[in-house]
């Protein structure tokens, strides 16, 4: 099997026409560091869009999901004309739940571009991708972005970029990295963080200067598929950078996997270049070039499309492998049906499917014995961002508790993911976290200030110890903490983990839920629903003061006599609910709940409704213990 030229191999001699005045980079940032908002202000200076133009903040954030949680989730391409040089350039995931996007398109670029926040420093999302980028030869140019904030520190953090370029092992090469400071929001960059502050014109000039032009291969066309999309006039769009040779519209081609098979043959109807923020048809691609193609129906994410005489694949970058599983199944309670029209176990496995067609980093497997589905991934953000995509594609699903992935090495012994976790927090409330991550297994490693009396605090912990603790950690510290999370390698299981203390109250007959009765159960615990809920019998109303399920009565209303009086007729005034999110109710439930998910509604349950049937479950679970 063939594989792409190293990046510091000699140029071929036959540089092809197309990719002379063409440069290729990519956008590398931990999440919330300016990566969007610095491809906006290049759009915008590099005169993508006409002056009377209307245009989104944060233009290539295009998925809903992504605009309300103001992060990048898919990666995208666009591309700029500088001084007669088209600069296409890919606007990465920062949130290592993603990395399976990250790590595909490094292979499309020549350069990258490493944005760092100038008060955080790198994080450890920047760790993760830049090592990938180092290790296949890209030479970075850093960007030190936010120089505006109050609390920047411009030098420390550039000192902070060469130690962690040395700490991942950079060649000499790439340690002689160029440094523009700037702030994107404002839309300057400059070599001091001083100025002048005109324009983004100094970066643009630094990329064509140090961004090498593509490397051409030898011998006919052939493309490596990096990122797929459906749409629905044109079926099946992968859009990926041309190794080699060209092709043309309606030119015979096929598609070989890693291992070299033949996949298909077929046609390619249209070809898509990315022109500023949108795609124009063109007639012919060249090498080095980014490229949509459409027209094949198995051309998948990792394949090689290639002219038919050609045998030799490309090399694909293998994947890091998921590290969490939850079970998708089909949502079987007595409100089934009555707020999704996507329900059935078949439209679930197709929905999952294509999904895992497009998402390199998820893995799709029915489970055994039942109509449901294992689904892996990368971690809970990630199948959290799929479960909200689908309810609002109109589906009703059962969701379980998420499940780490555990693997064993030779010797037979159990591994298990160890994530790296930073958080910083305000010296005040360090004591309880490091509390809190000792009782979940967590060792900590580096403790130090990080400016304005706050704490870095970096700890190796097991994944199953943080699942559901990111809620703990922001009531313990007021909301001051930030928690971010990196895999760090496989580890020996480091023994059991206290799960949730407190029981749930469980409704004990189905109807809707009346204010009085839920008055006369505050003493139990705290509420999860409100007055006129709709609930059934098993499903999960509240929290209870203890550690054991207790079943409640929730529609019991209050009986009227002919006495009237002021002090029996006082209005009922509740606590208000806790308010579950889907990410709080998948980390807040046992193993024996389900998340019943719908378009309009998020409810807790039991996965056995009828109480008989869980005393049954729990006497069995008791006697295997037992033995």
């Amino acid at each position: 099997m063939s594989s792409i030229a190293p990046h510091n191999a000699p140029v071929p001699a036959l540089a092809s026409p197309f990719s002379m005045k063409l440069r290729n980079v990519a956008i590398i940032a931990h999440v919330d560091h300016g990566k969007t908002t610095l491809v906006d202000r290049l759009l915008q200076q590099s005169g993508a869009f006409r002056d009377n133009q209307r245009v989104a903040e944060r233009v290539m954030d295009s998925n809903d999901i992504e605009r309300e949680r103001g992060i990048t989730i898919l990666a995208k391409a666009t591309s700029v004309v500088w001084k007669d040089v088209r600069i296409n350039i890919v606007d990465t995931p920062g949130h290592a739940d993603f990395g399976g996007e990250v790590e595909r398109i490094l292979s499309m670029v020549d350069g990258a571009i490493v944005l760092v926040d100038a008060a955080e420093g790198p994080m450890p999302q920047t760790k993760f991708v830049v090592g990938k980028a180092l290790k296949i030869g890209l030479k970075p140019i850093v960007c030190v972005n936010k120089v505006d904030k109050p609390d920047a520190r411009p030098s420390e953090v550039v000192n902070e970029v060469f130690d962690l370029f040395a700490a991942l092992d950079a060649t000499d090469e790439q340690l002689d990295f160029p440094i523009i400071y700037g702030s994107a929001k404002q839309g300057w960059m400059a070599a001091s963080p001083d100025g002048p502050k005109e324009n983004m014109a100094p970066l643009f000039e630094l990329v064509l200067k140090h961004v090498e032009p593509p490397r051409v291969g030898a011998g006919g066309f052939r493309m490596l598929g990096t990122l797929l999309e459906a749409n629905p006039y044109l079926g099946r769009i992968i859009t990926g950078r041309v190794f080699s040779g060209s092709i043309r519209t309606n030119v015979p081609a096929k598609v070989l996997d890693r291992d070299g098979d033949l996949v298909e043959t077929g046609r390619v109807s249209k070809i898509l270049a990315f022109r500023g923020i949108d795609r124009a048809p063109i007639d012919e691609a060249g090498a080095g070039d980014i490229v949509a193609i459409a027209g094949l129906e198995k051309f998948n994410v990792a394949d090689t499309l290639c002219s038919p005489e050609e045998v030799e694949p490309l090399h694909a970058q293998a994947i890091d492998p998921p590290t969490l599983s939850m079970t998708f199944s089909v949502n079987d309670s007595p409100l089934a049906g009555t707020e999704g029209d996507k329900v059935t176990s078949r439209v679930i496995r197709d929905r999952l499917h294509k999904e895992a067609e497009g998402n390199v980093a998820l893995r799709v497997e029915p489970a055994p014995n039942s109509d449901s589905y294992i689904v892996s991934g990368r971690g809970e953000l990630q199948l959290a961002i799929l479960i909200e995509t689908m309810r609002r594609e109109g589906f009703e699903l059962g969701v379980s508790r998420p499940k780490v992935l555990f693997r064993k090495n030779e010797a037979g012994e159990a591994l298990e993911p160890i994530e790296e976790v930073v958080i910083d927090v305000d010296a005040e409330h360090s004591g309880v976290v490091v509390q809190k991550m000792s009782e979940r297994k967590g060792e900590m490693v580096e403790m130090r200030p990080s400016g304005g009396g706050r704490l870095r605090l970096v700890f190796l912990a097991p994944t199953r110890g943080l699942i559901g603790y990111l809620g703990e950690l922001l009531t313990d510290t007021r909301g001051t903490a930030v928690m971010n999370r990196l895999f760090h390698n496989w580890g020996h299981w480091k023994g059991d983990i206290p799960g949730r203390r407190n029981g749930v109250l469980i409704s004990n007959d189905a109807g809707e839920a009346v204010a009085y009765a839920m008055w006369n159960l505050e003493d139990r615990g705290p509420m999860m629903i409100e007055p006129g809920a709709k609930v059934y019998q098993g499903m999960i109303v509240g929290q209870h003061t203890r550690d054991n399920d207790l079943e409640v009565n929730v529609l019991k209303g209050k009986k009227l006599t002919n006495i009237r009086t002021h002090s029996k007729d006082e209005a009922v005034r509740l606590t208000p609910p806790i308010q579950m999110t889907l990410e709080k109710a998948l980390a807040y439930i046992a193993d024996d709940e389900l998340v019943e998910v719908t378009p309009k509604s998020i409810r807790l349950r039991k996965k056995l409704l009828d109480p008989n049937d869980r005393k049954r479950a729990e006497r069995t679970r008791a006697v295997e213990g037992a033995a």
